[in-house]
């Protein structure tokens, strides 16, 4: 095991060369994995809480060491340049991070591995098929869909209400995390030093510093630094002030700090999907769920509904009639969430379905009508289908007025109207 203040991407290598020992049957590994969206919410709260429980481990763990993994292959991690602006805060390289890619179905041993849960409480896809009996831990802020065993000891059960799953990773690995800072020059420390640690108190304030920015990154973009109406807890401000409470400690770095800064400079990341395909922006921030045989998939995206239409161009309907025809869907959303010109918060919905599947829609929408405050202004200069149509194929968009509700209630309501 890397010593604990040994670099992050240290770490990183360490846990991959565990990982393929795992996978050759020669050790045991506890992989923490975050939602199939691979957000910044997903990465953080897996490479935090992996990290921090790798150095301080419990008692009577399954595993010595901690992976984090991202839920994509390693050629998503392109479309997430977000996640490529805050490695470079934190001092790692993208080809560090663990992915799917390193995780070949076949080769899991079952008796071999262990998962624990970040930003989602159950398990979807082949990955919920083949290892759902192998759970062993979670800290969600999602709706609690009673799929993780309800004592997890000595891993965390935590499902609860949060702007950002990091926020509930910071408060559980908190104590922790001062135990490790507070330690002094050990033998592991000095080890560490032929590999690349600096001096141990100049060093820790580094450690901490990187860590803490890892934090902040996705707290700040899940709560629009921490301004987001109806989505900010308690949790999200107390962990920002402790994260920021590590930095001001760091003489190199309390300076320079600027929180609008970082912020900007990570959704400024986010929000630059310039390059990238409609095909690439739907997938980009992706869910699926299968709910009576249906499958529902809603695509998150940080530009207005008008930018897709313009970056589809003739082609924005059949794109995502074959995008539903690749993923095999039943219903598909896309819900957007961006800043106007001027400077407001807006929402905005587009669902589309097929045939079978109309009535189920319609449910969602007498719902939602009045939950999300659905509102029929919207001209994408597009032909809305709520009528039978010779493609089979239901349509209809809006404006979303209630601009709390993002897809954390936006996937469980229409999940609830394919129910039946």
């Amino acid at each position: 095991m890397p010593s604990p203040r040994n670099a992050l991407e240290a770490f990183l290598k360490y846990a991959k060369r565990t990982l393929v020992d795992a996978l050759n049957g020669h050790h045991k590994v506890t992989v923490v994995i975050g939602n199939e969206s691979a957000d910044l919410d997903s990465f953080t709260s897996s490479v935090l809480f992996a990290y921090v429980r790798s150095i301080a481990l419990p008692g009577n763990g399954f595993s010595p060491v901690y992976v984090p993994c991202l839920n994509i292959p390693s050629a998503g991690i392109r479309l997430r340049p977000e996640i490529s602006a805050l490695c470079d805060h934190a001092g790692i390289s993208t080809s560090s991070l663990l992915t799917l890619d390193d995780l070949p179905y076949e080769k899991i041993r079952p008796e071999n591995v262990r998962w624990v849960l970040v930003d989602h409480n159950r398990m979807q896809g082949e990955l919920g098929e083949r290892f759902s009996a192998q759970v062993i831990g979670v800290i969600d802020h999602h709706e609690e869909e009673h799929a993780v065993p309800v004592n997890t000891e000595p891993e965390p059960r935590v499902v609860d209400k949060a702007g950002s799953c990091t926020s509930l990773v910071v408060r559980y690995c908190r104590s922790d995390w001062e135990v490790i800072s507070s330690m002094s020059q050990s033998e592991g420390a000095a080890r560490a030093r032929s590999e690349s640690a600096e001096h141990d108190g100049v060093y820790s304030h580094a450690w901490d510093v990187r860590m803490a920015k890892i934090g902040l990154a996705s707290i700040l973009i899940d709560t629009a630094n921490l301004n987001a109406p109806g989505k900010v807890q308690a949790v999200d401000r107390e962990a920002v002030e402790y994260l920021e409470a590590k930095i001001q400690k760091s003489p190199r770095d309390a300076s320079t700090w600027n929180r609008e800064s970082f912020f900007n400079g990570i959704q400024q990341a986010k929000m630059n999907i310039d390059g990238l395909t409609l095909d690439e922006i739907l997938i980009k921030d992706y869910k699926q769920w299968m709910e009576n045989s249906k499958t529902l998939g809603i695509s998150s995206v940080v530009k207005p509904l008008q930018y897709l239409v313009a970056k589809g161009e003739e082609s924005f309907e059949k794109t995502l009639e074959d995008f539903m025809e690749s993923k095999g869907l039943s219903v598909f959303a896309i819900m957007t969430t961006y800043t106007s010109y001027t400077d407001d918060f807006q929402r905005q919905l587009l669902l589309q379905s097929r045939e079978a599947n109309h009535t189920a829609v319609e449910k969602f929408v007498a719902i939602a009508k009045a939950e999300l405050g659905l509102d029929e202004g919207l001209d994408l200069g597009l032909t809305k289908q709520t009528e039978s149509s010779a493609s089979g194929i239901w349509r209809n968009f809006w404006w979303q007025k209630d601009i709390s509700k993002s897809r954390k209630q936006v996937g469980p309501l229409l999940r609830w109207a394919l129910q039946e």
